[in-house]
């Protein structure tokens, strides 16, 4: 009995170690900004309290101040686009953006702030701590800034009226155990940001219908959201109940909250057509669930909101329970190069030409990154995988098991594929998918991709095939178990390749070694 009391001591006391080494930043935004539709631009100021929790002093700390990514032609993004055949289309008639006015404030206190040593990186400033930040220390940080929205051809922007307000705000990049992660914007290759509170207060002409993250805490405006998004959920075929502004006043404030979240965006149109509902999840939790689309006829988005719905449910039910309050689902305008763009609790839609499956299937994929980015906060950049392809994984489970349809091969899967059941279905598309050329290693940092058609087959298909030759050896059962498992040890955190290959292995009870080496493999799996 004894010897099993040290075994269980010594498991216990690894397994706390292990949690007490690991560390992040704290940050909380306290931002106010204000669109001028007219000539396209933000004027805002934010707080920032940033909190050292890491066990190392800091004298300066790297900024991102992405939208002048978009100012001229020698940025990183630019570059990016121009080497990209598949994506330099996106360069027609692009309007330029950037971001002035800053003045970087420390404690009160004028800061220094220094350009990155690339010269293509001028959406990376160093702003220096007049006092080094010792460890368990915080620092309030201020600064003024006002953007130039550009055209829509890279998230952020505006187009047809509509405002995408998107990696607009100046934000710590950040520092992990791994240290700084300074690194520029990019069209292909996403993000990765300290877990953060937000309080945003968004000034916007009154006429305008605006989605965001968070929590909308004007109960006027909210009802008058909820009461007309009802509305127009009960009656999808008539004339759409339409917004109009609650005062006389040419401008309105709104404010949001949220806590625990990588990043804010928000969205802003004069046309949306709102729809609510909700949601309600096994444990008995309620998500207020909101879409926001154009009015057009005819419109697949009538049924948006039962997409949204099915998806919270099921990776609810699949991963781990949906950790928001609200879910919010965004019509933007077409984009050549991607179907959508995820951000915490609210997401843009940019196929405004898909069929009902398509658009159900990239709904769900967006959402899904609520997951897969939001909730497991993973470095998109340097392992794009483990936020794309664990989201493509789950994806094409629910593809198959809605409609017998997968978004790799569209209308290309014959009848009698389509009439076997579901895990079979899935099972002879999986093998198809061998076949497709996929050259690249899985585990390759989004920038060393040598196009985006690599980067999409490798970091989505090949990835979601590489999980479903684990889950074709252990059963989707204890696959599902193993994914509970890392979800229940890393939400709201960062986790590495490594921290969930420990994750599964603890729940299936195996060794995965020379299945994580696959994710170094080049070719197909054969």
């Amino acid at each position: 009995m004894k010897k099993y009391l040290v075994i269980l001591f010594l498991t216990f006391s690894s397994a706390v170690f292990a949690q007490e080494t690991y560390w992040q930043q704290q940050v909380s935004y306290n931002i106010d900004v204000a669109l001028n539709d007219k000539d396209k631009s933000l004027t805002g100021f934010e707080t920032i309290v940033y909190k050292n929790n890491s066990p190392t002093p800091l004298d300066f700390i790297w900024f991102h101040i992405w939208p002048n990514a978009y100012k001229q032609e020698s940025t990183a993004l630019f570059q990016q686009l121009k080497n990209d055949t598949s994506r330099v289309k996106k360069m027609a008639k692009v309007t330029y953006g950037s971001i002035d006015g800053l003045d970087f404030k420390v404690n009160g206190k004028t800061a220094v702030v220094e350009p990155h040593s690339n010269p293509q990186y001028i959406d990376v400033i160093k702003v220096k701590l007049p006092a080094v930040l010792n460890p368990g220390d915080s620092v309030s940080i201020s600064t003024n800034f006002k953007i130039k929205l550009p055209s829509y051809f890279s998230r952020s922007g505006f187009a047809e009226g509509e405002f995408m307000a998107c990696q607009w705000y100046p934000k710590p990049a950040v520092f992990d155990k791994n240290g700084w992660h300074e690194f520029p914007y990019l069209d292909m290759g996403e993000f990765y940001s300290e877990y953060a509170s937000f309080k945003v207060n968004i000034t916007v002409p009154s006429q305008y219908i605006v989605g965001a993250t968070g929590v909308l805490q004007n109960a006027d405006e909210l009802n008058a959201y909820k009461s007309i998004g009802a509305k127009n959920v009960a009656n999808r075929s008539g004339d759409p109940v339409k917004y109009q502004p609650l005062n006389k006043k040419p401008t309105k404030k709104l404010t949001y909250e949220i806590s625990n979240v990588p990043d804010f965006a928000w969205f802003a149109d004069k046309g949306f057509i709102i729809q609510y509902d909700t949601v309600k999840l096994a444990s008995g939790k309620v998500v207020d669930a909101f879409n926001y689309y154009h009015d057009k006829k005819p419109t697949l988005w009538n049924n948006s909101i039962d997409y949204t719905k099915d998806a919270v449910k099921k990776y609810s039910s699949w991963v781990g329970e949906y950790q928001y309050p609200v879910v919010q689902v965004v019509e933007g305008p077409e984009n050549n190069s991607s179907g959508g763009m995820e951000y915490p609790t609210i997401t843009l839609i940019t196929s405004p030409n898909a069929k009902k499956e398509s658009l159900d299937a990239v709904i769900a994929h967006e959402i899904g990154h609520n997951w897969f980015m939001s909730m497991l906060g993973s470095n998109e950049r340097l392992h794009t995988w483990q936020d794309e392809g664990l989201n493509t994984y789950f994806q094409f489970r629910y593809e198959a098991e809605k409609y017998k349809t997968n978004s790799v091969f569209g209308d290309a899967i014959p009848a009698e594929v389509k009439a076997l059941p579901e895990k079979e279905f899935l099972s002879r598309l999986y093998n198809a998918m061998t076949n497709i050329p996929m050259k690249s290693a899985i585990d390759l940092p989004a920038d060393q991709f040598v196009s985006s058609d690599d980067y999409s087959m490798t970091s989505y298909i090949k990835t979601a095939l590489w999980l479903f030759l684990l889950e074709n050896e252990v059963g989707r059962d204890k696959m599902d178990k193993a994914f509970q498992y890392y979800f229940s040890q890393w939400s709201g955190k960062h986790p590495q390749p490594e921290d969930m290959k420990a994750a599964f292995e603890t729940s299936l009870g195996i060794k995965l070694d020379g299945y994580f080496q696959l994710l170094n493999k080049e070719g197909q799996f054969k």
